[in-house]
């Protein structure tokens, strides 16, 4: 246990039989939970913002979902490095020193948390360093796509993916739970309007501990750290890890791209958002300014010197194979819109149902709160839940009748859900009694999920399946940290649209963005003379 494997081929039989399993399921154990709390810390943004609104905290709408759109565009960016981390530090020093920087953003919440006075800017760097979490997504994945043989990798990674995806449940679950105790100390809240967790509703006037939505994680942090540490291992084999160096310039090679990182994705969001909230007030379009971002953090790694450049001259490979980009649309299409829903599902239940919409001497209003309206924190957990359930069973499948073909049907159901949703979002947004849309919505947002779902795991065993042992792993993380972006784009588009009180065009936008999908993945891989048969 936490020594380095050489000579490591789960495709030998007997190997696999005697010795591989219990090595790569051991790893495979701690990397779930691992990644779980990684996907916690980058997207409480969407529970938090919603109990801030209740709270009373001095921000308006629009600022509150610049949080879950700064922690998105983050998370999606630090992908981008930790695509690399593998084969540049190994899987037990990546995986270990990431769990460790969870920390940080974690006490940081929780002390910010304490005082509703705490700035604007605050929130905003913390939600930036929350980003580490999405970025583990990357790295992990690319760690285990290593340890198992080529006929499990639906199952492996679709265990690890799914089971992490999970993180974003526990944490709707649990987050809204553990703020109605005191246990970490603290100044309580009173509630100015009403909450609710899993089992119901929580009245107005009623002491809230938010401080524990950042506290709450470094209970299973810290442990993980040591269990990565001493349970986990780097594989120092020719295709995965062959030049990694000691553990602390591990570590400081991570650090340092990861600084990178953070610091192209701090760039992107000063020339989008506006003045008010941090930004420089040029606005530009996410349409040129997400493009760039990817661009310069993959620009600036290339130009690190000494053998980490050469690293990643020999992964960068992948982007001269054209099934590398057609993964990465659809990808896009399945992951993207699972994150992106999942950050924005409380928030935009809150805000369509949560209020009124009401004429007004001729203006449509929508800040009446509506007494009649759900709980978001009831119900945001569901579609996440679902949609991290059924991924291993997307992967299984994929496995036995193709990821392609599997791929191919959710595309076409998402696209009628999406146009289902946008239908009911609409005569929501301009009713009095929203509530009546509420049941609908949500039975369509559900199959929505569950499409995604489906669609992550039947991707990555079309990624499996494609690309070679050496180029599979750097794919799987780079599709991963483009797809991420999903989870900036969407409460960004979608806050957007709330604001100009058309909300429905997000999911029509989203809808048309999936009919290119299906035409992609017919044209790859399911067409009579496809580049691979249904893989």
């Amino acid at each position: 246990m936490g020594h380095d494997l050489r000579n490591w081929n789960p495709e030998d039989e007997k190997f696999w039989e005697s010795d591989g399993k219990a090595i790569a399921n051991r790893n495979l154990l701690i990397s779930i939970p691992s990644l779980l709390c990684g996907f916690a810390v980058w997207l409480y943004w969407g529970i938090i913002t919603v109990q801030m609104l209740n709270l009373g905290f001095p921000f308006e709408k629009s600022q509150l979902f610049t949080l879950a759109a700064i922690a998105g565009l983050s998370g999606a960016t630090l992908r981008i490095p930790s695509t690399f981390f593998i084969r540049i530090a190994g899987g037990r020093n990546t995986i270990f020193f990431s769990t460790v920087l969870l920390m940080i953003p974690a006490a940081g919440t929780g002390f910010a948390l304490l005082d509703p006075n705490t700035p604007l800017w605050q929130f905003q760097i913390l939600a930036l360093l929350s980003g580490i979490g999405g970025g583990n997504f990357a790295s992990s994945m690319s760690n285990i796509s290593f340890f198992f043989p080529k006929k499990m990798q639906g199952y492996s990674l679709g265990m690890n993916a799914g089971l992490g995806n999970f993180g974003v449940t526990t944490m709707q679950i649990l987050v809204p739970l553990v703020m109605t105790m005191g246990i970490f100390g603290g100044e309580g809240m009173v509630l100015q309007n009403t909450s609710g967790t899993l089992i119901g509703k929580i009245p107005a006037g009623t002491v809230t501990y938010i401080q524990n939505a950042g506290f709450i994680w470094l209970v299973f942090l810290i442990p993980l750290a040591f269990a990565g540490w001493f349970g986990m291992n780097n594989i120092r084999d020719d295709h995965v890890s062959p030049d990694i160096g000691n553990p602390v310039s591990a570590f400081a090679i991570i650090a340092f791209m990861l600084v990178i990182g953070l610091f192209t994705a701090s760039c992107g969001l000063w020339l989008m958002l506006p003045e008010h909230v941090g930004g420089s007030d040029f606005e530009l379009s996410k349409w040129i300014v997400l493009p760039l971002v990817i661009a310069a953090t993959v620009f600036l790694l290339r130009l690190i010197p000494g053998q980490i450049g050469k690293n990643l001259e020999h992964q960068y490979r992948i982007f001269g194979n054209k099934h590398t980009w057609a993964m990465t649309v659809i990808y896009t299409m399945t992951f993207g819109s699972f994150i992106g829903y999942s950050a924005a599902f409380a928030l935009a239940i809150k805000v369509i149902f949560g209020f009124q919409h009401l004429m007004v001497d001729g203006v449509m209003t929508h800040d009446t709160v509506n007494p009649n309206g759900p709980s978001a924190l009831m119900y945001a957990w569901m579609g996440p839940f679902i949609g991290a359930l059924i991924r291993p069973i997307g992967g299984s499948i994929s496995d036995r009748i193709g990821g392609a073909k599997v791929t191919q049907i959710i595309s076409i159901v998402m696209v009628a859900s999406a146009l289902g949703v946008a239908y009911f979002m609409q005569q929501a947004y301009a009713s009095a009694t929203p509530e009546q849309y509420f049941i609908p919505f949500l039975i369509l947002f559900l199959i929505l999920f569950t499409a995604t779902g489906i669609g992550n795991g039947s991707t990555f065993r079309t990624i499996a399946v494609v690309f070679d042992k050496e180029q599979a792993g750097p794919v799987l993380g780079w599709t991963s940290a483009v797809a991420a972006y999903g989870a900036f784009i969407i409460p960004k588009v979608l806050g957007e649209q709330i604001k100009l009180a058309t909300p429905e065009l997000a999911l029509y936008g989203f809808a048309a963005f999936y009919m290119i999908c299906i035409i992609i993945n017919w044209w790859f891989y399911l067409r009579k003379d496809a580049y691979v048969k249904n893989p």
